[in-house]
């Protein structure tokens, strides 16, 4: 019995032991997880600033210092910045070097040329370093065409000669600007050539013809390589733009299982054996509505899933009188953590020459950017980057906005509030930035942040009301005070 006694006073006696050792642990844990949290204050932070009814744009407009973190309260506003989680690698931002945005470029002269370019992808613009473009016509441009002639399905016509002329002169102009390592250059198919669709025909929907399958995947690597012997090293593509949409323009249809098929079967294969492998494709590239059900189509096939590196998509499933889907993209992170999620198109549509400086427009961007960026995001590409006075051309009278249109008649550029909007994050944010956790404490601001890999934290705030706001930066153990302007972009860089 003694012997059983000392058994259990011993057994005891080590629980109690190894007990006071983890209460310890955790005590040293807790402080060493305390003087881990890096400190911010006394460090400066620098303020830009875009705003509605003020000269500011893209402006410097303060500098402050940080302090020691007071306990917010319920009836502060506030930005909570927590650098110690990061999430998903910045790849660029961006826009659409279209048929119309060569037209319109081709018609200013050198001075205008020289500022446009440098506006957008210079030392002193907006840092753009994403640039995609169409596989042949899109309905921005003055009519349809395609790189054979009708009826090639061996592609033995194939030329890229049309696009040499305006398209790719401007495209090499941009691309000069840009760091090798930073440049995406991406491209979309709107349609196939007549002969290979259901219909007959490049707009009004249709679809591709089994037979032509093999035949059209062809041309993927054909375009890909014609593009790159001219010096235009391409980063990937997407299989079909908008590919649910009937469009009065270029436009072919693929349901889910259609375009899983097409890109396991023709699409990956081919590029491979045509040793293009390394090129990315993205799916989709539609609106945020139907995301989901293509995602869980092509990426719950392993034989599909292995070819595409992500999902592309636009913002315009607004036209049935919803709110943006962010949700479906947060969805999509979350199933599929190894794909990438790339916004591939948006612009404000049905131009007005009234509206080229309507606050609104720029405000879409920056909910969009915010929101999408928020939701695991890496990339963002506008559409056009440049249009006319009439927002075109275009073949079918589509016409939209961009965030610079020219003046054909005077040959002015005009720079529209959307332009700055995407620089407060453009310009700031440099690729293989990570996302930084950022949240607000009231709706009437939105935020996020990246950390860039010299350190420098951005973070992006966005007032839509009406109001001047003053807020607390609060990042780690510090806090500074900040006003933003009604109908405000601000950059914050520290």
């Amino acid at each position: 019995m003694k012997f059983k006694n000392y058994k259990i006073i011993g057994l005891f006696l080590l629980i109690a032991s190894c007990s006071d050792a983890k209460i310890k642990n955790e005590k040293k844990s807790e402080t060493l997880g305390a003087s881990s949290v890096e400190s911010y204050q006394n460090k400066t932070l620098e303020i830009y600033t875009t705003a509605k009814d003020t000269d500011l744009r893209l402006t410097k407009t303060s500098e402050k210092k940080f302090k020691n973190k007071v306990q917010p309260l319920e009836t502060e506003i506030a930005v909570f910045v927590n650098p110690k989680k990061t999430f998903q690698k910045y790849l660029g931002i961006g826009g659409a070097i279209t048929d119309a945005s060569s037209e319109v470029f081709a018609t200013l002269n050198d001075r205008q040329q020289n500022k446009l370019l440098q506006s957008l992808y210079g030392k002193e613009g907006i840092g753009y370093t994403i640039i995609r473009t169409s596989i042949h016509s899109s309905d921005f441009g003055l009519g349809s065409h395609t790189y054979i002639e009708e009826g090639d399905a061996e592609l033995t016509t194939f030329s890229i000669e049309k696009d040499k002329e305006k398209r790719i002169p401007f495209i090499k102009r941009a691309i000069a600007l840009i760091k090798k390592e930073d440049l995406v250059f991406y491209a979309s198919p709107w349609s196939p050539p007549a002969f290979m669709k259901s219909n007959k025909s490049m707009l009004r929907g249709g679809k591709l013809l089994p037979e032509f399958r093999q035949a059209w995947a062809n041309y993927y690597a054909k375009f890909i390589k014609a593009y790159e012997k001219e010096g235009i090293p391409v980063w990937g593509l997407t299989i079909q733009n908008e590919p649910m949409a009937v469009q009065r323009w270029e436009s072919c249809i693929y349901t889910a299982a259609e375009e899983r098929d097409f890109l396991k079967d023709y699409l990956g294969p081919t590029l491979e054996k045509s040793g293009l492998g390394d090129k990315k494709i993205v799916v989709w590239d539609h609106n945020r509505d139907l995301i989901s059900e293509r995602a869980n189509t092509i990426f719950e096939d392993p034989e599909a899933s292995k070819y595409a590196w992500g999902i592309g998509f636009h913002w315009y499933e607004t036209w049935t009188g919803g709110l943006p889907k962010y949700d479906n993209l947060k969805n999509i992170n979350e199933s599929f953590p190894s794909k990438k999620m790339l916004f591939t198109e948006g612009c404000q549509e049905s131009f007005a020459t009234e509206r080229l400086q309507f606050w609104p427009n720029a405000e879409r961007y920056g909910n969009s950017m915010i929101n999408d960026f928020n939701s695991g995001v890496v990339g963002w590409t506008d559409w056009n980057i440049l249009l006319d006075e009439r927002g075109g051309p275009n073949h079918v009278q589509n016409f939209c906005f961009a965030p610079i249109h020219a003046n054909t008649k005077t040959g002015e550029l005009i720079y529209t509030p959307t332009y700055y909007y995407i620089g407060h994050f453009s310009k700031f944010i440099k690729p293989g930035a990570l996302r930084v956790s950022t949240t607000t404490s009231r709706t009437a601001i939105e935020s996020t942040s990246f950390q860039n890999i010299n350190g420098k934290i951005v973070t992006v705030v966005m007032n839509k009301t009406a109001l001047k706001i003053t807020y607390k930066l609060i990042v780690g153990d510090s806090e500074t005070l900040i006003e933003i302007e009604p109908r405000a972009m601000q950059s914050i860089i520290y």
